[in-house]
């Protein structure tokens, strides 16, 4: 890398972790302009199913901590 991206990414670490996350975001955002439309739509489908399944009760939602929990739980099993 070079001293400038360097530079670049000491800056870019200093902030708070949520400002972090909406830099990445935008980086990552910018490097994918093209939006395949097939794909778009199945995701819409996707989410519509997913909703739907939270609406009904045939899912439950599960507490983020939880997720957290778990997957820390799963990851010191490796």
């Amino acid at each position: 890398m070079s001293p400038e991206l360097d530079d670049l990414l000491k800056n870019a670490m200093s902030p708070p972790p949520e400002a972090r996350a909406a830099l990445a975001s935008s980086l990552l955002d910018s490097l994918d302009q093209a939006v395949d439309e097939d794909a778009e739509a199945v995701w819409q489908q996707e989410i519509t199913r997913r909703m739907d399944e939270l609406r009904s009760g045939k899912v439950k939602p599960v507490p983020w901590s939880e997720v957290q929990r778990k997957g820390q739980a799963l990851l010191r099993k490796k």
